[in-house]
């Protein structure tokens, strides 16, 4: 089966599998992109490799280790695979929580991104979770043959982000310079369904008062002129927080669940103010 965007790694929430129902809802013209929650990066890949008009593209994050990789894959692609093939060598148990324990702030850029791709291709579920300390505390997964290095993906994504600018940064100053007509996808961590479902990536909290925040800015760059999407959870918090914009829903799988059971097709809202 032919791969619409290449993969970089696997992100909770990802929308790889949302790309075909939101073709229609893009804007037909796009000149300058902006994403300040990139995550995995399957929307940015998407436009960017299928429509060519695009002339800038922001992709953003806070999450640091996630924005080192990124940039280390735009600049130093082939030092990269290198170490990414020497660690597929010598994965093993004892090797994932070696990698695991050691010390980022010892590692330099392409040392930093390998490890953090090795542990997202082969941590339980692909899952990005850190303690309160920012410390990735996942455990080994039981792939038999995990994809730790796709040579042809980090090429062809490297290639991609070349007129890119990648930035650690929080979302609302990722988007000071939007103007009109610019087109911003926001895909934050969503409104939890229940009160303990899992909604943050990192040591920071994105709850309520960030999702009001984040209501403001999309207010904001509506009044600028910009078109603006965003993603979230089918819950009436967020349905109140965006009255009176366009809401449609779309059909998402969700794979991250301690219960298998719990896995399945559900709602979620994709609004614009265009």
């Amino acid at each position: 089966m032919k791969r619409d965007v290449p993969s970089l790694v696997k992100w909770a929430g990802g929308k790889k599998q949302l790309l075909e129902q939101f073709k229609s809802i893009f804007p037909k013209k796009i000149e300058k992109y902006f994403e300040p929650f990139v995550g995995g990066g399957s929307v940015a890949f998407h436009l960017l490799k299928n429509r060519p008009e695009i002339k800038n593209a922001y992709l953003s994050d806070i999450n640091k280790e996630l924005m080192t990789t990124y940039n280390v894959v735009k600049s130093n692609v082939e030092e990269l695979i290198e170490l990414l093939k020497d660690y597929k060598k010598k994965h093993n148990k004892e090797f994932y929580y070696e990698m695991r324990k050691k010390n980022t702030n010892e590692l330099n850029p392409v040392q930093l991104a390998a490890r953090f791709i090795y542990l997202n291709k082969t941590c339980f579920n692909g899952l990005y979770r850190v303690n309160s300390k920012g410390i990735f505390n996942v455990p080994m997964g039981s792939y038999k043959n995990p994809e730790i290095c796709n040579e042809k993906d980090l090429r062809e994504i490297s290639k991609l982000l070349q007129k890119d600018d990648l930035i650690c940064i929080p979302f609302h100053e990722a988007v000071k310079e939007a103007k009109k007509e610019d087109f911003i996808y926001f895909d934050p961590p969503y409104h939890p369904l229940k009160k303990d479902s899992f909604t943050t990536y990192t040591q920071d909290k994105f709850l309520e008062k960030e999702q009001e925040k984040l209501a403001e800015v999309f207010k904001e760059l509506d009044k600028r002129g910009c078109n603006v999407m965003l993603s979230n959870n089918d819950t009436e918090f967020i349905k109140n927080l965006y009255k009176g914009y366009n809401i449609r829903f779309v059909k998402a799988n969700r794979m991250i669940n301690s219960d298998a059971s719990k896995r399945g097709a559900i709602n979620e809202l994709v609004i614009t103010n265009y």
